[in-house]
């Protein structure tokens, strides 16, 4: 009876063993938490469609951004629900609006331990709901948008932003918000840019979390989840144009897609597990059918295997505890 020569499973006997030879580590300072704070709110919201995560208030959010910073997380990235929107997404570029007034909030309760990062887009703000301001046939300008872009990037920065990112999908996004930057003297402050991001089924709880008015979709700015080759175009251009970090979004259905980029370029890659892949897995462990902890942890490696440094998910704190208490 003749016996293989190489014997791979010796490598898998025991969790010590397997966790001596892995090839990829979950570590919490490559998690970033999004967080959702809503003007007015007295106490949190939770969001129907994302169990376990919600709308913060201000206190609140403070708090949950002190927890972040305790479990190491890399960063938290927040995102503003405001009471009144108009075409224009004015919201947003009010010093005291509540994006602002969350990312002064946090900095104030973090200071330098964790990195805030702020959504740097315009849909929340928006009666239409759309990433952008719209021309007289009811599409998105690009160019029009790209000063509204401008005028958040500073105030953003003025707020104590370490980090915007850049998620309306305009073609010379980066470039815009980058001189802005610059010659408001916030040349410290990085951008991250949603570099290829795709029109999405599976952002549909995060439209509620941010209480969107968007009717219709955004096919024609962001990206064919058909297409591949693309994201390479889209990503050189926003390098080009000065990006610190790119981003792949969704993560999960796309991790070719994200291996492609990360095989490529020479700065920090970030994926964003979207609020669809989080709910997919919820859903289906309160039902019992998966495993929910296995589940959660094996799709952030997945996604950190496909070539991530950095991945966006609400489970990130859950996550980093598991890594204190060696179960990840």
């Amino acid at each position: 009876m003749s016996f293989p020569v190489e014997r791979p499973r010796r490598l898998r006997r025991t969790a010590a063993v397997r966790r001596l030879v892995a090839e990829t580590r979950l570590h919490s300072a490559g998690l970033v938490l999004p967080m959702f704070v809503r003007e007015g709110l007295a106490e949190p919201s939770p969001i129907n469609s994302m169990p376990g995560v919600v709308q913060h208030s201000r206190d609140s959010l403070r708090r949950a951004a002190a927890q972040a910073a305790q479990l190491r997380l890399g960063g938290v990235m927040l995102f503003g629900v405001p009471l009144m929107r108009d075409p224009s997404g004015s919201g947003a570029t009010d010093p005291d609006g509540v994006l602002s007034t969350a990312v002064a909030d946090v900095r104030a309760e973090v200071g330098d331990s964790l990195v805030v990062m702020a959504d740097l887009c315009l849909d929340e703000f928006t009666d239409h709901g759309h990433c952008g301001v719209l021309n007289e046939q009811g599409g998105v300008d690009n160019d029009a948008t790209l000063d509204r872009y401008a005028e958040m990037a500073i105030v953003l920065a003025q707020a104590g932003a370490d980090v915007v990112g850049t998620s309306g999908m305009m073609d010379g996004q980066v470039g815009v918000v980058r001189a802005a930057l610059d010659a408001a003297g916030a040349d410290h402050v990085s951008v991250l840019a949603y570099a290829a991001k795709y029109a999405s089924a599976a952002y549909g709880p995060f439209r509620e979390a941010v209480d969107s008015q968007l009717t219709g979709d955004r096919r024609a700015y962001q990206q064919d989840p058909a297409n591949r080759r693309e994201s390479l175009r889209e990503v050189r251009l926003d390098i080009e144009e000065g990006a610190d970090i790119i981003m792949v979004k969704p993560a999960g259905s796309y991790l070719d897609v994200l291996r492609d980029v990360a095989d490529v370029v020479d700065v920090p890659v970030a994926a964003y597990q979207v609020s669809g892949e989080y709910s997919m897995v919820e859903a289906a462990a309160e039902r019992g059918w998966i495993d929910r902890d296995r589940a959660v942890i094996e799709s952030v490696t997945g996604i950190h295997r496909a070539g991530a440094d950095i991945v966006l998910t609400y489970w990130a704190g859950e996550i980093a505890r598991w890594i204190n208490e060696g179960r990840a």
